[in-house]
């Protein structure tokens, strides 16, 4: 799977798609490098399009090194304080944005999708 920059620093924010119009369940396509810069936040925008009796759970993971990962710490943008690294599910077709805490070790993002039925992905990272 690619590495594609969305470095943070410079004209903001910086964009890197993570998947487009994906299906299935797995990492997505790309992974994000953000950069050295861990202590600006980023905006994960995540759109769905839907079939019969959709859903899909979403883990927000992160790597230090690209090999080794873990979740990362999140905000709802209905309640930005709110801090989770638990997985979400998404049943609807909607567009849900992620706040993505600064201040957390991570340099590489992906999303892991499972128990996808009927979801076709689309995700962004924001980084700023």
């Amino acid at each position: 799977m690619p590495t594609i920059q969305a470095l943070a620093g410079g004209n903001l924010p910086n964009q890197a798609q993570l998947s487009n119009a994906q299906t299935g369940n797995g990492a997505s396509t790309n992974i994000v490098d953000r950069g050295a810069v861990t202590e600006r936040p980023a905006l994960l925008k995540v759109t769905t399009t839907v079939g019969a009796t959709p859903t899909c759970t979403y883990a927000i993971e992160g790597s230090a090194d690209g090999t080794n990962w873990f979740a990362v710490a999140y905000a709802d943008s209905a309640t930005p304080e709110t801090v989770s690294v638990a997985t979400f599910a998404i049943t609807t077709a909607t567009t849900a944005y992620k706040i993505l805490r600064p201040g957390h070790p991570w340099r590489y993002l992906r999303i892991t999708y499972s128990a996808n039925t009927n979801v076709t992905n689309t995700a962004d990272l924001y980084a700023f």
